[in-house]
This record gives structure tokens, C-alpha cells and sequence, in this order.
């Protein structure tokens, strides 16, 4: 039995849809649903059963889960950069993260969890995912600072060599209509680009970037899952790893890209970032991938260009991975 929390959101639900293209339906599903959009992630898959994820809290905590389970995949968390709710990122992103992280170690699960590339900040301390790097990242929100926290707490306990970890960058593609602001640009820009012929960008306010070429590593949600189930596939492979593709492309790239994959000439608008935001913008990542490369990992990641072009059918079919 495996079991997936976030399992209706956008990485969960894609893993969940990957198992089943494995033929795996011995899943337990755990998420929050009450009306929510993300509903419709879970529409076709097949799977166990599903539980709310504060009824799984009481299940782990009350070591009332009954079933043989071989592998969590926890993908569950608050993901908002712009929230200010430090207590409920506390609750969460971090204690809840530990709960689950617990009973795995206790009853010998493999446990594998989603961090962020958030937890790097700036990008001042580099973007090399090894234990030292951990200590020294100062991350730019309260959501990077709740994965931080939780890094650190699978650091300081010695727990790196008994789990994973993994550091998503600017992941991207179907299934996060659901996210609202949180969604890709690409998500955001689509219908406008197909209505209007326009995509906006923010404005960059470092001398060192001209507007649209700040740049991120982006990574199309498919290969982000092959990733994870990499390392449910290999149980003796352990520690933090980077999830991007080791290249970071300029926003500029990303809008070209889209214009391409649906037939239109390229107009950008660049517009003025929220203050707010200016003092926490990440204007260069890259994911250093060699750490994982050693592991064996060999498949090679989908171009910038390709992946767009491939997430732009499912914008335009209104369909789900």
C-alpha cells in the first residue's frame, strides 16, 4: 500500500495518476476537500481509499493505521508565498510534516517529502543541495521558512539517511488550475494570451536583469514526478536533492515558449511588481543536479519549449493529468 498526501493537488495528483499508469490502485489518498476545485484532480483515478488528511493525523497519532504501507509520498502543504500566517504554516507545513515523518521511522516506511527551492532565499548561499548549504539558507517567506524549519529537522536529528528529501524549483504543468495566484505564469497568462494576444511579466527593479530576463529554474510537473517515484523505486538512495533541471531560463524564454505553442506572435507587457513582493523576489535559481545525477539518475529533462508546448494542450483541452 502506498500512501500520497496532497494527493488532489497539483504534484500529488500527478504522482497519483503516474502510479496508476503503473497499474498501481493500492492507494490511500490523503488531502483536504470541503467544495474544493482541486476535486476534480482526483476524477478517473483509481485508489483505495481516501481520507482527510486531519483524520489521517488522528490515525498516525493514535498508531491506528491498519494497513502494510510501503511508501509515504508527502506532498501535502501549503505552498502560498504572499500568506502571513505563521502559526498556520507552524501547524501545517512543519508539525504535521513531523507526525508523519515519525511513524515512518517507527514502523519502517519508506518516507519521502516535498521541500522547496524557497528554502534558498536570495540564492546567496548557492544552490547546492547538501546538508551544509541547509544550515546556512535564509529563506524570503514564511513558506520557505516552514520547509526550512523542517530541513533542518530531518538535519539536526540525523534523519538524512533514513528519507528524502526533495527541493522543487518552478515546477509547472497540468493540475494546478486549482493554486489561484500560486499557479504557474504560464497557467495565468494562457487565457489572456488566447483572448488578447498578450502576456504580462513583471518589471525587474535589478540593474543587473532588463525586464522579463530575471530567470528561474523550470521544471515541467512530469518530470518532477519521475523524480519521486525514482526514489520510491530505489528505497536505499537517501538525503536532500534538488528537483529543477539544472538550467535557468529567463521569463522572456518561458513567454516566447508559450506565444510558440499556441500559434501567436509574441507580445510581453511588462508591469509593476507589487511592493510587497520587490522584497522578496527571487530573481535568479538554479538547481545545481550533479547530486542527483550521482544517484543514477539518468533520464533527461524536458526542454523549456517542449514542456510548454505539450502543457499548452491541456490548457487548451481543459484536461487533467
Amino acid at each position: 500500500m502506498l500512501v500520497i498526501t496532497g494527493a488532489a493537488g497539483f504534484i500529488g495528483s500527478c504522482v497519483v495518476a503516474k502510479l496508476n499508469e503503473r497499474g498501481r490502485e493500492d492507494l490511500i489518498l490523503v488531502d483536504h476537500l470541503h467544495g474544493d476545485l482541486k476535486e476534480r484532480n482526483l476524477a478517473g483515478k483509481k485508489y483505495a481509499r481516501y481520507v482527510d488528511k486531519a483524520d489521517f493525523r488522528v490515525q498516525v497519532e493514535r498508531g491506528q493505521v491498519q494497513d502494510e504501507v510501503e511508501c509515504l509520498i508527502h506532498m501535502g502543504a501549503c505552498s502560498s508565498t504572499t500568506l502571513q500566517d505563521k502559526a498556520y504554516f507552524e501547524e501545517n507545513n512543519y508539525a504535521y510534516s513531523k507526525i508523519l515523518a515519525q511513524w515512518a521511522l517507527k514502523n519502517k516506511v519508506r518516507f519521502i517529502y516535498a521541500s522547496s527551492a524557497a528554502t534558498y532565499g536570495d540564492g546567496s548561499a548557492g544552490y547546492k543541495d547538501d546538508e551544509a548549504t541547509i544550515c546556512k539558507c535564509a529563506p524570503l517567506n514564511l513558506y520557505g521558512e516552514s520547509k526550512q524549519k523542517f530541513d533542518r529537522w530531518v538535519l539536526d536529528n540525523g534523519y538524512f539517511g533514513r528519507m528524502v528529501g526533495l527541493k522543487f524549483f518552478n515546477v509547472f504543468g497540468p493540475n494546478e488550475y486549482h493554486k489561484g495566484e500560486m499557479r504557474s505564469v504560464i497557467a495565468k497568462s494562457y487565457q489572456r494570451v488566447m483572448e488578447e494576444g498578450v502576456m504580462p511579466l513583471f518589471k525587474s527593479y535589478d540593474p543587473e536583469y532588463r525586464d522579463g530576463e530575471q530567470k528561474r529554474d523550470f521544471i515541467y510537473v512530469k518530470d518532477a514526478v519521475d523524480i519521486v517515484l525514482f526514489f520510491m523505486d530505489h528505497p536505499r538512495l537517501n538525503g536532500i536533492f534538488n528537483v529543477g533541471t539544472g538550467e535557468a531560463r529567463t521569463w522572456n524564454d518561458l513567454a516566447r515558449a508559450l506565444f510558440t505553442a499556441v500559434g501567436q506572435q509574441a507580445r510581453i507587457n511588462y508591469i509593476e511588481m507589487p511592493q510587497v513582493l520587490q522584497k522578496r523576489y527571487q530573481y535568479f535559481t538554479q538547481a545545481e543536479m550533479a547530486k542527483l545525477r550521482e544517484t543514477g539518475y539518468t533520464k533527461p529533462f524536458t526542454a523549456l519549449e517542449d514542456a510548454i508546448e505539450d502543457y499548452a494542450r491541456y490548457l487548451t483541452n481543459q484536461s487533467y493529468m
